[in-house]
């Protein structure tokens, strides 16, 4: 079914099936749209505006320090910074010289910057004066050879003089002979980034230049996207969704990143109102708080042109109220949902322009496949049938970094004979190729030997007038091996009582099967993040480990 692409009838007018990728390297790409507009501005750092034209020369000047400080072709750095002009220049001179960037959260802590340091082979390091205290505690324990260090504000770090630290303004002033040539490939390693680690020990996803230019591009001609557009970055850098598409995609169609290293809705709401970008992307968290923000209530919205939802799936509320605010303030934007996963860079399908089709995520970008295929096997599944989402095409990584077990576990050849990304979640496709997330097949809970998909119960709870997020996991039970809990954050907290729990399953017992219903309802003021804003069931699940070990209902692994 996959193969006759149903979905390419409800592409846009300006998407065409195929795509002419550029054959090269990230930065002799970013290049091509610098002599294409020169003089366009490619981002905008709080007030500072930079154009392509002196990007190109801060990445050169950047590359020509690099070499000098002793980074060379096929070595690995590591950029452990929020989203900030000194990040993504590094980005794309490391790329310049043939090494690769490593990307990782500034706030990590040390034994976690030892671990990806080691995972990555790190040699160089650039990160905040503010954070570096951090990985002194485990430089030792790394192959670190250098470390750049740079701040965000006037208050600089009092740091020990030592001749394997260097400071980012200094190294940036210096004059240096021209830097080697190097010969990089399309197809070889160019950026390392890291899954969440939600399921165990974060892994390393090896990308290319390839994969990160396709899926760029493809993002670009999908928004139809040229110089005319800006974007916020309010996305970390550190990942695939704000690397991906937030920077890399916008200067592939030569638009502008307004980048925004820290999230707070005023904050948000005031670079909306002051910017005018033509585009937002973000989570699900992060409309639902803009759209509680009274600032970005009032603010004109005309300018707005595309909003794209990814990393976690979409309450119909949250849309909705995104929506009527857009159109109160002279807007017809929709908020399309999409998908992505890092092993492919990040987002590879969205809802196209003027359709909705509730509880889908769209359709494959160009030159992207996408099938259903039945659980534990290649075979593809029948139209509306549940199995593993499976994806192919040129945004597919090239496998986890020292890990070829994993690696052959999740990229296997077909029948059809194309490399396949298994992605571990669970979909249906219906006949016009539009695809429907259900669940991540780690996340189902098993309950009473029934199978329950928690974005299903999450997807009701959402639905009840008086909620305002909701989360639900799976608890160890004698009786049940797992029972059914939510977590639920009332939109009036005043409202929490046993009367309201009761109201609260009876909902879900009218909406759902009875095994998917929660048997226990717990009130919360706030549910825990992950980096990158996702509600973090994995922690509800630990502190549940937690309790039920303490009062001797659990013993653990």
């Amino acid at each position: 079914m996959y193969e006759t692409k149903p979905w390419l009838k409800f592409y846009d007018k300006h998407v065409p099936e195929h795509i002419d990728y550029p054959k090269t390297t990230m930065y002799n790409a970013v290049k091509q749209t610098s002599e294409k507009y020169p003089e366009s501005i490619a981002y905008d750092f709080m007030g500072y505006e930079s154009s392509y034209k002196q990007m190109i020369e801060e990445i050169d000047q950047c590359a020509k320090a690099l070499s000098n400080l002793g980074l060379k072709q096929g070595d690995r750095m590591t950029i452990s910074m929020p989203t900030t002009p000194q990040g993504i220049i590094c980005f794309y001179a490391i790329n310049k010289i043939g090494a690769i960037a490593s990307m990782i959260h500034p706030l990590s802590p040390p034994s976690q910057i030892e671990f990806f340091l080691n995972l990555s082979n790190t040699t160089h390091l650039l990160t905040l004066d503010k954070v570096y205290a951090n990985v002194e505690k485990i430089i030792d324990k790394t192959p670190l050879k250098m470390t750049i260090l740079t701040q965000l504000d006037q208050e600089r770090v009092d740091v020990p003089e030592n001749p394997k630290i260097q400071w980012w303004k200094y190294i940036m002033a210096k004059s240096y002979a021209e830097i080697p040539k190097y010969s990089m490939q399309p197809d070889d390693m160019a950026v390392v980034l890291y899954s969440g680690g939600t399921t165990g020990v974060p892994k390393g996803i090896m990308l290319s230049n390839f994969n990160f230019i396709a899926e760029g591009t493809q993002v670009a001609t999908w928004m139809d996207l040229s110089d005319k557009d800006s974007a916020l970055a309010i996305l970390p850098i550190f990942h695939g969704f704000g690397l991906g598409v937030c920077v890399n995609a916008v200067f592939m169609g030569g638009g502008k990143s307004i980048l925004v290293p820290s999230f707070t809705p005023d904050q948000v709401a005031d670079l909306i109102k002051n910017k005018n970008p033509t585009l937002l992307f973000g989570v699900p968290t992060l409309y639902e708080a803009l759209s509680r923000n009274e600032k970005f209530q009032k603010t004109d919205l005309s300018f707005l042109k595309a909003a794209f939802c990814g990393a976690d799936t979409l309450p119909r509320t949250t849309k909705e109220k995104f929506e009527k605010i857009c159109r109160d303030n002279g807007s017809q934007v929709q908020l399309r949902e999409g998908y992505g996963l890092t092993e492919a860079v990040t987002g590879i399908c969205a809802m196209p322009l003027g359709e909705y089709r509730e509880g889908s995520i769209g359709i494959p970008f160009p030159d992207m496949l996408m099938k259903i295929v039945e659980p534990e096997n290649t075979k593809e599944a029948q139209i509306g049938e549940d199995g593993e989402l499976c994806i192919s095409g040129p945004a597919v990584m090239l496998g986890y970094l020292n890990k070829a077990e994993e690696t052959a576990k999740t990229l296997k050849k077909h029948e059809d004979g194309r490399k396949w990304l298994h992605t571990g979640d669970i979909a249906t496709m219906d006949k016009d190729g539009f695809f429907y997330f259900k669940i991540r097949l780690k996340r189902m809970i098993k309950s009473s030997g029934f199978n329950v998909y928690p974005a299903q119960v999450e997807d009701v709870l959402y639905k009840h007038p008086d909620v305002l997020e909701a989360c639900v996991i799976g608890v160890p039970d004698e009786k049940q091996v797992q029972k059914v809990k939510a977590f639920v954050v009332l939109k009036d907290p005043n409202k929490e009582s046993k009367e309201m729990v009761k109201n609260l399953i009876n909902h879900c017992n009218e909406n759902l099967i009875k095994w998917s219903c929660p048997r226990e309802i717990e009130f919360s003021r706030e549910l825990p993040k992950t980096l990158v804003g996702k509600i973090n069931f994995k922690q509800l699940e630990e502190q549940e480990i937690k309790k039920l070990i303490a009062v001797g209902k659990f013993k653990g692994d």
